[in-house]
């Protein structure tokens, strides 16, 4: 006969806690329960359960504040977590998955939907628990601490994270939010932003397929340092903060490399900024074009769609500026424009501009 499955239930409410403690013991469950967060936290590094129900309003510490926990030591980082509250709008349920959560229910919540949540994810974790093995068997040199170089990190990474999507105009986060996961783009355009202290936009980078995002501050528990949104529908790889850290950890190799990639992420954005402060707007303008179109196509002289603002955020120049400016292009032959759409007719011109 298979063991029986453990589920910890961190919930303040009484009632609740016992009536849904009693609801999974009928369906063949061990039930451990706490009436905290903090009690929760000690609970589930002491017995280690299958599978975490949290609230998410409670004393101590709250479901957020569990979830970090939990996320960020080797004995619970990988216990299915769901999350279950009255909290309902739509940025809650973001920000409990963004932190890693594997399912967010709302109550009151019926007992098939919960009970087939928690079957869904038990079923889930033993499948990638299966399959991690017999990779591991079949390629033991992709095991952490084998791992030589980036690639080989991402095609790790595919068996880590969690899939996400994002339409264009959504954010991933914003500038302030704790670091809880690292992303991985596999498709799509995102673009990296700060505002000023009178909300004016500055774009400081634009990220396409195969970039990281949130790498800085990653041994801290720091902040976001600036927003990002998706510039087109992009789907990313999110991997947890920890996770991320232990594989860096084993992995001093793939440590050096990100350190180079962050290092010349730098030098892009000092140059970014240079532009910024000492080019000339016909120059700038010219210099933002090439650049998008860079990371947008393949072949710089295809068409681009983007937004004026975007063009203007990153070129660091007034929206007004850089309409006159473009017209001014389009006059002169150098690129052709329709609505919003910008094709480049004469590379040359706009890469020798001054």
């Amino acid at each position: 006969m298979d063991e029986l499955k453990t589920i910890l239930l961190i919930e303040d409410d009484t009632v609740l806690r016992e009536n849904t403690a009693e609801l999974l013991e009928l369906d063949g469950y061990k039930v451990l329960t706490a009436p905290n967060g903090k009690r929760g936290i000690t609970e589930a590094l002491r017995e280690v359960p299958d599978l975490i129900i949290c609230d998410i309003m409670m004393p101590e510490i709250d479901g957020y504040g569990v979830l970090e926990a939990l996320s960020d030591h080797h004995k619970t980082q990988h216990i299915p977590f769901i999350f279950l509250s009255a909290k309902t709008e739509h940025k809650e349920v973001r920000m409990g998955m963004d932190m890693g959560a594997d399912d967010y229910l709302t109550k009151p919540c019926d007992e098939d939907e919960l009970l087939s949540a928690i079957k869904s994810r038990l079923a889930k974790s033993t499948l990638l628990n299966q399959v991690s093995e017999k990779q591991q068997e079949a390629n033991p040199q992709q095991e952490e601490g084998n791992l030589k170089n980036l690639p080989e990190l991402i095609a790790f990474l595919g068996d880590k994270g969690e899939i996400q999507s994002y339409e264009k105009g959504e954010s991933i986060y914003e500038q302030g939010d704790r670091i809880h996961q690292i992303y991985l783009i596999n498709s799509g355009v995102v673009k990296c932003y700060t505002m000023d202290e009178n909300g004016k936009e500055l774009i400081t980078s634009l990220r396409k397929e195969g970039s990281f995002l949130g790498l800085e501050q990653i041994l801290e528990n720091g902040a976001h340092h600036e927003s990002t949104t998706a510039l087109e529908d992009a789907e990313l790889l999110a991997v947890s903060k920890q996770e991320f850290v232990n594989i860096l950890e084993e992995n001093q190799q793939l440590t050096l490399e990100l350190i180079n990639l962050l290092a010349d992420d730098i030098n892009n954005i000092k140059e970014q900024l240079l532009q910024m402060a000492y080019g000339s707007v016909r120059r700038k303008t010219a210099q933002t074009i090439l650049q998008f179109a860079a990371i947008l196509n393949d072949d710089s002289e295809q068409q681009i769609r983007i937004s004026r603002h975007d063009l203007a955020s990153v070129a660091g120049i007034a929206t007004e500026s850089l309409i006159r400016t473009l017209s001014q292009f389009k006059k002169n032959g150098w690129i052709a424009i329709e609505g919003r759409n910008i094709k480049i007719l004469d590379l040359i011109a706009l890469e020798q501009m001054e």
